[in-house]
């Protein structure tokens, strides 16, 4: 991230570019907003079809290609293979469980997405079946998917997981009990809980309910894209997304 070398310019929109395109040199220097969605589009569809399907020597690539959108289309989403099958039977795209497990593999390891495991905090275990993606560039996201069909909320929880991995945390979704926690950001004795929202609704408990019952000791912190909702809720601090990205 570029936004601690900021100071002398407006992070508000320097944010809103980001989230929007990323930070490929190549899409930045573009002079207007079709130009860096068709070279973010390039870049995708590079990395998809001769990365990953050229190394797979995948000749059929709609398969993929629709996986891949719908890792898109669920950012910050718990996804399974069931999920994932079940939708690509509803369009006629009849796909066995082993291929499309070998597909997802196939995108994580070609780093367009990470996977995200769920992690059990009471039992201290990991979860299987079910996990989060988050997508490698941001402006991904743009380039691929009609703007109606974008979750901006997703994509600022998208931009908090790929800043907690360049501070070097591992990151885990959290379980305790029947709550989720969006983030268990862990590096060495470093423990952060961490929740992600685009605003806080009014009225609405769900960000501090989830820490209600975990364990004491560790940093608890509620991230959001409204500076109407800063300040403290039942003892958590709640940050703006510009001051977790600069501090």
């Amino acid at each position: 991230m570029h936004f601690k070398k900021l100071e002398n310019t407006d992070p508000a929109r320097h944010l809103s570019e980001y989230l929007e395109y990323d930070g490929f040199p190549s899409v930045v220097l573009q002079t207007n907003s079709q130009l860096k969605r068709d070279v973010l589009s390039g870049i995708y569809n590079s990395i998809l079809l001769r990365v990953v399907a050229g190394r797979a020597t995948i000749k059929n690539t709609e398969v993929l290609e629709r996986i891949a959108l719908y890792l898109l289309s669920n950012t910050g989403q718990l996804i399974s293979i069931n999920k994932i099958a079940n939708t690509l039977r509803s369009s006629d795209l009849k796909v066995s469980n082993n291929t499309i497990e070998n597909y997802l593999e196939l995108l994580h390891n070609a780093f367009l997405f990470y996977k995200v495991p769920r992690f059990d905090i009471r039992e201290k275990e990991y979860l299987r079946g079910q996990g989060k993606y988050y997508v490698v560039d941001l402006g991904f996201i743009r380039s691929q998917l009609q703007r109606k069909n974008i979750n901006h909320g997703s994509k600022i929880e998208n931009l908090v997981f790929l800043e907690l991995l360049s501070r070097g945390y591992e990151v885990f979704v959290g379980k305790y009990n029947d709550k989720e926690i969006d983030f268990v950001a862990q590096k060495y004795t470093d423990v952060k809980y961490i929740q992600v929202t685009d605003h806080i609704p009014e009225n609405s408990t769900r960000e501090s309910d989830n820490f209600l019952h975990l364990p004491t000791g560790y940093q608890k912190i509620i991230i959001t894209n409204n500076w109407d909702d800063v300040g403290n809720i039942d003892g958590i601090p709640v940050i703006h997304i510009i001051d977790f990205l600069t501090k």
